[in-house]
Formats: structure tokens, C-alpha cells, sequence
């Protein structure tokens, strides 16, 4: 209670935002003019939130619509190699643009601009981490997009919403601002029906009952379908994430300072793995009794209460899966006791992958042999599609004998592999990671060759990185106090984020 008292003396932590623009927020949809109105009262926006102590990353959109403004081009092409050049053309003066509005009120900026494939590689996914968290410290707002004059469509995220979903986990961020045309989600379409009622606080998108029906612009790729994509991406990682109208940014501070003071400090924390000060227990303006602010309005999805981060976060939804792995019943059963997915549990293989490479893993019950296999996580192999073909159904001491070497008694190591929420019976269905130690390096490790060691070697290995990486403190809400705890947490299943 005395540490509650000091807190609640301290006033509010600073948190981590991450604020979403899309094309529509930064340039006009028929002159392609940049909007220079909005962009001015983001800039103004996000330093105030910077003096008031919050970490501010900005994700935009916009450098193929500016790139159409500066060449004079009237429509969006559709080929991609003019769609690539004109983001070249456009990412630069994007660019100048929010130079020279930051540089009016003396605020530096850095950019980043990301692929797919940079999260998908482990190492390029932590430097990444790395960077934005030094920018952070060092003061700096990094502007994130995605390389446009590089990706294509296997390497794309598909839309700025998901690529700000994955930045906002990937760096521990507090709250996410997805910037639209709209005030919030309405039940039905408010354009169409005067009694649409809004949505103000979701806390189980699975049951969000809500109208989706508007389209991205004619320069962006977005919509609001995929906002509550990336709302499902972003909650399951802890973080709060917020739709409202981008034509009025002031809001983003009254939002700030009204989820602040919906925090409970004077309430005694919970023991052991629910410390405070990990993730900020937000709650809807129905359960607090504390005097708030005026609030705009605003769609608020609270974050999921044990989400995945790191390493398993990355695995679920940093790589693309490259094939299935099918499992029986019996499998799965150990897998979840936290055992490591052994070949005599694999009943099939489908897809070409290749050692360290992300497969889906399917349970088929063999009991009822009409069901459909029901994917239930995802792992990374220590063995390549046609090895795991030659040893599925097989006894560990047979591997040598069937391909003339081990590199593993494991298909897959239990530390590689994570579970959907929702299919491992209520417990926890994998080696819990702790939130405050940053990220796990064991994805940079090459793969396991013949006397790298035992399961129980590999797993004391990990559990020293893990420890050299608590010290580093990468997380976006700055460097771990002394004596804080390390919260344990499982994993949420994201639906539909697979299409992305």
C-alpha cells in the first residue's frame, strides 16, 4: 500500500502511444493537397503529449497519395512498379513535409520504414525493436511506414492498421490511436440510420456486433474491417487501442488523460504474477469511481488481461506459416503439460518448409475421423517438411536410423512453440515469458546441429538471454524501476489476422 501511496503521489505513468494516420488524414482524396490542418494539430498533438512524458511513435500513411501530387498524377495506378515509384517520389516529401511541421516547435523526428519481411527475420525484428526504443529515449518521435518502393504483395503487411497493430506490440506501447473519419464504431451505419447508437468501450471483439460497412479511401488500402483487425492484433498484446476522427486530433490528449485517470493507483495489487505497473489496468468508465474528464467520443477496446508478447507474440504473428503440421489428441494433451512436439505425434505434414521455418499445427482426432483439423498454434521446426515426412509416427530412437543423423529428439521445441487462446483447456499452454524482460533471442539462434545439447541445456540458455535482455529494459514505457516484478502472462488468439 505504501508503494500504491508513493504512486498515486507521482501522479499517472507516462505511456507509450502510437497514433495511426491514414492517406485520407494526411492528403485530399481529389486534389491530393496535403491537409495541412490536420497534419498541423497531429504535430502540435504529439508534442504535447511528448511534454507531458508520453513516448510517441506516429505511424502514416500517405507517400504514394503525396507522390500522385507531385507528379501530377490523377488516379492511383495499379501497377505496382508505378505504384512503387510514385511512393519513392511521395516518401521523401512526406518526409520534409512532417520535418518541417516537427521543426517549428523544435522536435526531432526520425524515420523507419518497415516490410514484412523485417519482422519475420527475428534479428531485423529486434534491431527494429532496438532503434525505436532508443529514439524513444533519446527523445525522438519515430515516424513508422511501410516501405512501399520495396514490398510486395507476399512481403506486405497489407494495410498501415496491422503495420501499427505489430509497432505498437512489438515496442510495448500503452495505447493505440487508429485515426479515421469517423467519431467511433456505431451499431449500425450512422450515414443511413439516425438511431445508430455508438460503441464506446469493447472488451470482447469476438461478440463486437458493429458496422464495418465503411471503405478505405480511394488512396489508401484501409478500412474499418481492418481496424478491428487490428484491434483483435494490438488488445492481444496488451495494448488499449482507440478508434476516432482524425479531423479533430486534440482529442488524442482528452483520451490520454481520461484512460489516466480510469486507473485505480490506491487499489492494493494483485500478488504474485499481477503486479502493477506491467500492463496499466484500464477500465471502462462504468467500473471506476474516480472523477474523469470530458471525454470525446471514441471507440476504446480494452486490452486482453494476459497477453502475449516478445517471442511468441512474434511467432504467432510476425511470420507467415510455410506449412501444417498435423497432430493427434494424445499430442496435443502433452504439448500443453509443456512437453516438446516429438515425431511420434505427428500424424501428417503438408506444405514445403525448411528447417526454423513457422508451421501451422493442426489437432486431428482420430476418434471422430469426419471433423475437420482445428489449428490451434503455430510453431518453428527444427526439421525440414520431407525429414518430418520420414520420421512422423516414429519413435526419437529411430531418427538416426531413418536419416542418418539427429539433430533434435524434437520436431519442435516447446519454447517454439505458442498456442491460440481457447485451445489448451484453461491452463497455460506454454513456458510462461515474462513481459518486463524485453524480447528472447532464442529466434536468432541458427538451428540446433548435432551435440548442441540437451532440452534441458537449451532451456537454461534461454533463460540466461532472457536475463541479459531484463537488464536491457526494451521496453517502450522506458527502463525496468528497481524491484519492480515481472508479470507472467499467456497467449489470445487473434481471428481473422491470418489474411493479412
Amino acid at each position: 500500500m505504501e508503494a500504491d501511496s508513493e504512486s498515486f503521489m507521482r501522479g499517472p505513468r507516462p505511456l507509450g502511444v502510437v497514433i495511426k494516420l491514414g492517406t485520407s488524414s494526411i492528403v485530399d482524396e481529389k486534389s491530393h493537397e496535403p491537409l495541412l490542418s490536420i497534419l498541423t494539430l497531429i504535430v502540435e498533438t504529439a508534442v504535447k503529449l511528448r511534454k507531458d512524458g508520453h513516448r510517441v511513435i506516429i505511424v502514416s500513411s500517405g507517400a504514394i497519395g503525396v507522390g500522385l501530387r507531385r507528379m501530377d498524377v490523377e488516379k492511383r495506378p495499379k501497377h505496382l512498379s508505378k505504384l512503387q515509384a510514385l511512393a519513392a517520389i511521395g516518401q521523401c516529401r512526406l518526409m520534409s513535409l512532417w520535418d518541417s511541421l516537427f521543426n517549428h516547435l523544435r522536435q526531432p523526428i526520425a524515420q523507419i520504414l518497415l516490410t514484412r519481411n523485417d519482422i519475420a527475420d527475428r534479428s531485423r525484428y529486434l534491431n527494429a525493436q532496438r532503434t525505436i526504443n532508443e529514439l524513444l529515449d533519446m527523445g525522438v518521435i519515430p515516424i513508422v511506414n511501410e516501405n512501399d518502393t520495396l514490398a510486395v504483395s507476399e512481403i506486405k503487411f497489407g494495410d498501415n492498421d496491422t503495420l501499427s497493430a505489430v509497432t505498437a506490440a512489438m515496442v510495448h506501447a500503452d495505447l493505440l490511436f487508429l485515426m479515421t473519419d469517423v467519431d467511433c464504431l456505431y451499431d449500425k451505419n450512422p450515414r443511413t440510420n439516425p438511431d445508430a447508437q455508438p460503441i464506446e468501450v469493447v472488451e470482447d471483439i469476438s461478440s463486437l456486433v458493429a458496422d464495418v460497412s465503411t471503405a478505405g479511401s480511394s488512396l489508401g488500402t484501409g478500412g474499418m474491417s481492418t481496424k478491428i483487425v487490428a484491434a483483435r492484433l494490438a488488445t492481444s498484446a496488451g495494448v488499449t487501442t482507440v478508434i476516432t476522427k482524425s479531423s479533430n486530433p486534440g482529442n488524442i490528449v482528452n483520451i490520454v488523460k481520461y484512460i489516466q485517470s480510469s486507473r485505480s493507483p490506491g487499489s492494493p495489487s494483485k500478488s504474485g504474477s499481477d503486479s502493477e505497473g506491467d500492463t496499466p489496468e484500464i477500465m471502462s468508465s462504468s467500473t471506476s469511481s474516480l472523477k474523469k474528464p470530458a471525454i470525446p467520443l471514441h471507440t476504446r477496446f480494452l486490452p486482453s488481461p494476459h497477453p502475449v508478447r516478445d517471442r511468441y507474440f512474434w511467432i504467432l504473428h510476425g511470420l507467415r506459416p510455410h506449412g501444417t503440421l498435423f497432430i493427434d489428441t494424445g499430442c496435443y494433451k502433452a504439448l500443453l503439460n509443456k512437453a516438446g512436439l516429438l515425431p511420434v505425434g505427428v500424424v501428417e505434414v503438408e506444405g514445403t518448409f525448411h528447417q526454423q521455418e513457422a508451421v501451422r499445427i493442426c489437432v486431428v482426432d482420430k476418434k471422430h475421423p469426419g471433423q475437420q483439423p482445428q489449428e490451434v498454434g503455430r510453431c518453428l521446426t527444427n526439421y525440414s517438411s520431407a525429414e518430418v515426412s520420414r520420421i512422423k509416427g516414429k519413435h526419437t530412437s529411430e531418427i538416426p536410423g531413418l536419416l542418418g543423423y539427429m539433430d533434435s529428439e524434437y520436431v519442435a521445441q516447446r519454447e517454439s512453440i505458442s498456442f491460440f487462446s481457447g485451445f489448451h483447456g484453461g491452463g497455460v499452454s506454454r513456458p510462461v515469458t515474462p513481459v518486463g524482460s524485453g524480447v528472447n533471442l532464442a529466434g536468432m539462434v541458427t538451428p540446433k546441429r548435432r551435440g548442441a545439447g540437451t532440452p534441458a541445456q537449451e532451456e537454461r540458455r534461454l533463460e540466461a538471454e532472457d536475463k541479459e535482455l531484463e537488464e536491457e529494459g526494451l521496453v517502450m514505457r522506458g527502463k525496468k524501476e528497481e524491484g519492480q516484478q515481472v508479470r507472467f502472462v499467456e497467449e489470445v488468439k487473434i481471428v481473422g489476422e491470418e489474411g493479412k
